[in-house]
């Protein structure tokens, strides 16, 4: 079977870079295959725009990473929890990231699907990605009913990831076992390549 240029490309680039490392920095990639000690959780969006290594130029093993559609952080969503226990319990990570993004496809969806119902009770979500968007597309609609305008709902979403993470069971659990651990809300500016923090951040009391 040939096979696809793209994905032969990923391979050539792949192998490329294995060999600039080596060159640059002998025996890194060997010395880090024996552990990974990360300061950094980043709970992103899937976006492929929104590369956390590479827009904070970090290398391997610097940022221990969780990506899904629209960075939503659902209090029962076991993936994410453990993701969070995982880092948080046993990595070391004394910072967690949530990080949304400006042009969010994911936060715009939400916002049309809240403009098109913006009152009574919402229709059942039908698909996998609509019951995932379902959270956003009600605090959308709350933003609607508030008066405020959407521009403002990638911000709101950040800010309220960062709630459920901090209300978790793992970060209740770490902080009262006395773990300096903080949840951090950010956004990533597509268009100048910026990151901002939103001044959210939450430590044990």
């Amino acid at each position: 079977m040939t096979q696809d240029y793209i994905l032969a490309r990923l391979l050539s680039n792949n192998a490329q870079w294995a060999e600039d490392v080596e060159k640059a920095e002998p025996g890194f990639l060997a010395e880090l295959s024996k552990a990974q000690t990360p300061k950094v959780l980043w709970i992103g969006c899937a976006d492929s725009r929104v590369p956390e290594s590479v827009l904070t130029a970090s290398r391997p093993g610097d940022i221990f990473v969780h990506r899904n559609i629209a960075n939503q952080f659902h209090p029962t969503d076991d993936s994410a929890l453990s993701v969070l226990s995982y880092a948080v319990e046993h990595v070391g990570v004394t910072h967690v990231l949530l990080v949304g993004h400006t042009n969010c496809g994911g936060a715009a969806a939400c916002a049309a699907a809240a403009q098109s119902s913006p009152s009574g009770p919402p229709s059942a979500p039908e698909s996998p990605l609509e019951r995932w968007l379902a959270p956003l597309t009600e605090l959308a609609r709350g933003l609607l009913d508030e008066g405020t305008d959407m521009s403002g709902l990638v911000e709101a979403n950040v800010r309220m990831q960062v709630a459920n993470i901090a209300g978790s069971e793992v970060m209740q659990r770490v902080w009262a076992a006395g773990k300096d651990v903080q949840v951090h809300g950010w956004v990533y500016d597509l268009e100048s390549g910026r990151l901002r923090d939103l001044g959210v951040t939450v430590g044990k009391q």
